[in-house]
């Protein structure tokens, strides 16, 4: 946008946010500060599990922070204070009711009278291109036919901030491209009576095409890691250089290193078997290895490069890979995935040697895997409850982690055959390996 960017809409203050206990629970959020100004789009950039998604909710009033505060200093609006709206992820309208009459919805709450209603949610369906559908129901509309309507509904109360959380996400790549466009558009020639727009993303290409902040948040606990500056004027190419090149770079900072940890500030926070461990399927591990050992990359690949080869964001590619580093089958620096020489004997491999490879290199790099088979070893029987193993982790991470930790093991340990995995009776024993 055009005009310079002004006076302060909300300011966060060392805002915490804790499921449960607050005293023993899994810290989602931890002294997070920011301030939305007049006339920006700021991003909130960052992988799953990072709390972008729980601050933007503080935000909107829909949660309340453990800790830390959320302040309005500037009353903006026509009704006396700052006021915010927010467009969601899925579509979440009515079905029962039309187009307009979902667009009405915030009004209807406010105790607008019929008149003004119905004048507000047709401008705001016309603004949002869905002129003609006023008396359509959700089932008639596209994907990216309803998210105009979640948008046409979120402007039409005429919100000082408009918060989305990755409102392209449900969509496809094409109708995704063309809503973004169209929002830009609207925003850069001051057609939308919003202030300000805070947005949550897995998308680095989308957030650099739309924002003029981004903030990097780093994951368990969820932090700003990077406040990163976008002075590209719009409309912005995907193609130019200086665009490429501040891609590289949020590439390169959400892999770097940190401390003497081998796997950085990732998916894998705790240690021992007190790792939390993404549902990774091994396929998807050999391959994104296969894919890194092709003739176009020769081992070692720019991620932004093998994300747009792949098609995949951020969300969906750093969990493989960051598996892969944990398992010692690839490395992760500078904005780039390197295969090691175990990574390299495994693509080499059959299926009977790649399964042998993954057995040693899960015992030896994912404690929880032996602390597991020590247990079976030990056991007369060779058999345990996988119950058993919960309550274990529960003590370091909430349920929701512990859960998808022991699939994700449960998983690797299958293939690897390591030891097997009774669904029926929901016990883990030494029946298949040797």
């Amino acid at each position: 946008m055009l005009q310079t960017v002004d006076a302060p809409l909300v300011e966060v203050h060392g805002v915490r946010h804790v499921y449960g206990d607050r005293s023993s629970g899994p810290v989602i959020l931890d002294d997070v500060n920011l301030t939305l100004r007049e006339n920006e789009i700021v991003g909130l950039l960052g992988r799953s599990g990072s709390g972008k998604s729980t601050l933007l909710r503080s935000i909107a009033g829909l949660i309340r922070p453990t800790e830390g505060e959320v302040v309005f200093p500037v009353c903006s609006d026509i009704e006396g204070a700052t006021s915010v709206a927010m467009v969601f992820q899925s579509f979440a309208l009515f079905p029962w009711l039309t187009v307009q009459q979902n667009v009405e919805l915030g009004l209807e709450a406010r105790r607008v009278p019929v008149a003004e209603r119905k004048r507000r949610a047709l401008e705001a369906i016309d603004l949002i291109g869905l002129d003609g559908f006023e008396n359509a129901y959700p089932k008639e509309l596209s994907g990216g036919m309803r998210q105009r309507v979640g948008l046409a509904r979120a402007l039409v109360v005429n919100p000082s901030i408009l918060l989305m959380d990755e409102p392209f996400s449900a969509l496809d790549v094409l109708t995704a491209e063309t809503l973004r466009t169209d929002l830009l558009d609207l925003w850069c020639e001051g057609r939308m009576p919003i202030k300000s727009i805070l947005m949550v993303t897995h998308n680095i290409e989308e957030a650099v095409l739309m924002c003029d902040r981004i903030l990097v948040f780093s994951s368990n606990p969820g932090r700003i890691a990077a406040e990163i500056k976008v002075d590209l004027p719009q409309p912005r190419s995907r193609q130019s250089p200086a665009f490429r090149a501040l891609v590289e770079d949020i590439y390169a900072r959400m892999t770097v290193k940190t401390g003497a940890s081998p796997i950085g500030d990732g998916l894998f926070p705790g240690t021992g078997i007190g790792m939390v461990l993404p549902e990774v399927n091994t396929n998807l591990l050999a391959g994104l290895m296969e894919q890194i050992a092709e003739p176009m990359f020769g081992g070692k690949a720019d991620l932004p490069d093998l994300a747009n080869e792949l098609m995949m964001e951020i969300d969906e590619l750093f969990p493989v890979a960051e598996t892969l580093q944990l398992m010692r089958f690839a490395e992760l620096g500078g904005g780039d995935i390197r295969l090691t020489p175990a990574g390299r004997r495994y693509v080499a491999a059959d299926v009977d040697a790649r399964k042998q490879l993954f057995a040693r290199h899960l015992l030896s790099y994912v404690p929880l895997a032996t602390h597991i088979r020590r247990v079976l070893d030990e056991r007369p029987s060779k058999e345990a409850p996988a119950r058993r193993f919960r309550d274990e982790l529960e003590d370091y991470m909430s349920e929701d982690y512990a859960e998808q930790t022991l699939k994700a093991i449960t998983s690797w340990g299958r293939y690897a055959e390591v030891f097997a995995y009774h669904e029926a009776a929901d016990r883990f024993s030494l029946e298949n390996p040797g």
